[in-house]
């Protein structure tokens, strides 16, 4: 790649000159240790830096008081321990050239009250926040002072961590919550007009600058426009914006539009897959003529193009590529060796933020080296012996498989029953909403058929004909078939989630979809029935409806089905279906009692995962010279399998994914990374 490409192009910053104009905003991934960003966390933004991204931001929302608890791991810049950390994060992303910045914060009313120490949440008014739940205590004068000084110090420990700069936070957490009228009752000083409901930020900003000087680098990551009732206006923003500049106590703004204080708000911040690609990309462009003032921006850019044409067109100083970057950490180095056909895409699935949102740890749907930077690789090292290996299944599994075998030197043949890879990413991919989901198969198709990977299409494997090809290794990756049979009586009268998705069976008029699964395979069939024009009920014997589709994923099928007008029922389980005349008669009661209901439909689909399509599994167990087994030590402690129980055996044999057990696509991919890379 030519060195005129604006994405490579250096920029300066104060004193710091970026490399290129590619970073990863402040995110938080859940990976800490009681607060602390220890080897994992090192070795994730390290990565990263080896990639070749010029500024690597850390730590959504480093808390730097107590009153500001954690909620999804966050690291805890209040305590002193937290420098020697840090400094190994910085140290070890500068010897590859790469800055690192750290955002703080303070949480305000976004956050619970019941974690951490337990004190209460905090806010300018006693307005509770839907996400989190917390009713906070309206700040008095001393809160306010307290905070302050607890942001010099948290600035304090960062500029002795050797950070090349911070970023505040002020979307939704406590700073513009003081800016916001939708949430801001004071009536002292730091409430009512703009320039009072500022004063808070202002005092924070001259409590750092004492501290760490004029030099050190200080941004805002700021929300310009909340575009919700009683909220900022474009307007405000852009003055507020303008404000934060003339100050001269910041160096950039990183821009925000939108509110985040319901799932809903944080989908539209950060869009899912099906939604618009960079939706606030113009209006950050905007904000930075209307400033003239270093700007960066990220919201949903997942490919390099569009990257591109933010820098070229003078929209953004610096593109943030985060999410991008969780899918490939190496999207820099990949454009500078003119390999873009090679970066790894981010789907737009938002497994990652969901699962932190959901208490969890980021994790890259499809790139399963993501966050485990100590054990599995992002690029496999060649096997020390070739082998023969056949793959059965090009799924997300199957194609893994192939993909990791390849890329270690082995001979990889893929046998597929239908006529192109995908398995149930491409019936997922069938809504036009997840059609980004075969992203993910074609990316191993390309880099499987890079390197010399022979796939059989429309070929069913037998036995024999597997065995017939004198393979070293066998990997059995089918997945799965639906499994309806849930009730006591009348499992012949239903149809599958996947029936309804394909088409396979024509919706009803008046539907009932008991879904047990709570995946997105009933909210996927649930779309289809109600855009048929269906009278559609969800019903879950769970307390929850989806709990695996988590809260951003969620947003897009509400907007739809509440539009279509379906019906949510939980805490019910169907029971039994019987036929009367061309209707269906619902039986169904409660887990909580001897309740016992019914409902007439025309047409009950199941969803309640897959059964494992495994018979080519139990076929060839007999000749494999480890009958099977897996051994889990090994596996767990990155060594390779070896077991050899069968004397008469011919080939080692595995299954993986769904032919195992019904799971999702991530596990798929996971267990065949963690299988190939050490066999």
């Amino acid at each position: 790649m030519s060195s005129k490409d604006p994405l490579l192009q250096p920029y300066q910053l104060k004193h710091l000159t970026l490399k290129n104009r590619i970073m990863t905003t402040s995110h938080e991934p859940a990976y800490p240790e009681d607060g602390m960003p220890k080897e994992r966390y090192r070795a994730y933004h390290e990565e990263r830096a080896k990639g070749g991204v010029a500024l690597t931001m850390t730590a959504g929302s480093a808390a730097v008081s107590r009153d500001s608890p954690p909620v999804f791991n966050n690291i805890l810049a209040y305590k002193d321990e937290v420098v020697p950390w840090l400094k190994d994060v910085v140290d070890s992303c500068h010897e590859h050239g790469a800055a690192v910045m750290i955002q703080l914060t303070h949480l305000g009313r976004r956050t619970g009250w019941n974690k951490g120490d337990w004190l209460p949440a905090v806010s300018p008014s006693h307005l509770r926040e839907a996400s989190h739940r917390a009713f906070p205590k309206k700040m008095e004068d001393w809160d306010i002072a307290r905070i302050i000084e607890d942001y010099a110090d948290a600035a304090e420990r960062m500029h002795a961590a050797g950070m090349d700069g911070i970023e505040l936070e002020a979307y939704g957490h406590l700073m513009d919550q003081f800016w916001s009228p939708a949430t801001n009752t004071l009536e002292s000083a730091y409430g009512g007009s703009l320039d009072n409901r500022m004063r808070f930020t202002l005092d924070v900003l001259s409590a750092i600058r004492k501290r760490v000087g004029e030099e050190f680098i200080v941004g805002i990551r700021c929300v310009a426009d909340e575009q919700m009732d009683g909220g900022l206006t474009k307007e405000e923003g852009m003055e507020i914006c303008t404000k934060l500049k003339d100050s001269g106590k910041i160096d950039f703004l990183n821009i925000i539009r939108g509110h985040i204080d319901t799932d809903p708000g944080l989908t539209d911040v950060i869009p899912v897959q099906g939604m618009a690609n960079s939706p606030h990309l113009d209006f950050a462009g905007e904000v930075r003529e209307h400033t003239k003032f270093p700007t960066f921006h990220a919201a949903k850019i997942p490919d390099v193009a569009t990257a591109r044409h933010a820098i070229a067109e003078g929209k953004l100083d610096m593109v943030g590529m985060t999410r991008a970057h969780i899918a490939d950490p190496h999207i820099v180095r990949k454009i500078i060796e003119g390999r873009e056909e090679e970066i790894r895409p981010c789907v737009g699935a938002t497994y990652c933020l969901d699962r932190i949102y959901q208490g969890g740890e980021a994790l890259c749907i499809h790139n399963v080296a993501t966050g485990r930077e100590l054990s599995v690789p992002h690029v496999a090292e060649p096997a020390s012996e070739k082998k023969k290996l056949i793959v059965v299944g090009a799924g997300p599994a199957g194609m893994e498989a192939a993909r990791v075998g390849a890329e270690r030197g082995h001979d990889v043949t893929v046998i597929e029953a239908a006529n192109n890879a995908g398995g149930q990413i491409a019936l997922t991919a069938l809504s036009e909403r997840r059609r980004e989901m075969m992203n993910i198969i074609d990316w191993r198709v390309d880099q499987c058929e890079r390197m010399g990977v022979n796939f059989k299409f429309n070929t069913w494997a037998e036995a024999e004909d597997v065995k017939a090809m004198d393979p070293d290794m066998v990997v059995i990756a089918t997945g799965g078939m639906p499994d309806t049979e849930v009730l006591t009586s009348g499992n012949d009268l239903v149809v599958s989630g996947w029936d309804i998705i394909s088409g396979d069976a024509k919706p009803g008029q008046n539907v009932l979809l008991y879904d047990d699964a709570g995946d997105h395979v009933a909210m996927q069939a649930a779309e289809v029935l109600a855009k048929s024009g269906a009278s559609v009920e969800i019903m879950t014997p769970d307390r929850t409806f989806a709990p695996d589709v988590m809260a951003m994923n969620l947003t897009p099928y509400m907007r739809e089905l509440q539009k279509r007008d379906v019906t949510f029922t939980v805490t019910y389980r169907l029971k039994e279906i019987h036929r009367e005349g061309n209707q269906l008669r619902a039986v169904y009661g409660s887990d909580y009692s001897d309740l016992t209901k019914e409902k007439m439909f025309d047409q009950v689909i199941v969803n309640h995962g897959t059964l494992p399509l495994d018979d080519i599994y139990f076929d060839l167990k007999p000749d494999s010279v480890n009958l099977g087994e897996l051994d889990h030590q090994a596996l767990l402690a990155h060594k390779p399998q070896q077991v050899n129980s069968n004397p008469d055996g011919k080939f080692q044999l595995f299954r993986i994914g769904d032919a195992v057990s019904a799971r999702n696509t991530h596990a798929a991919i996971y267990d065949a990374m963690r299988l190939m890379k050490d066999n």
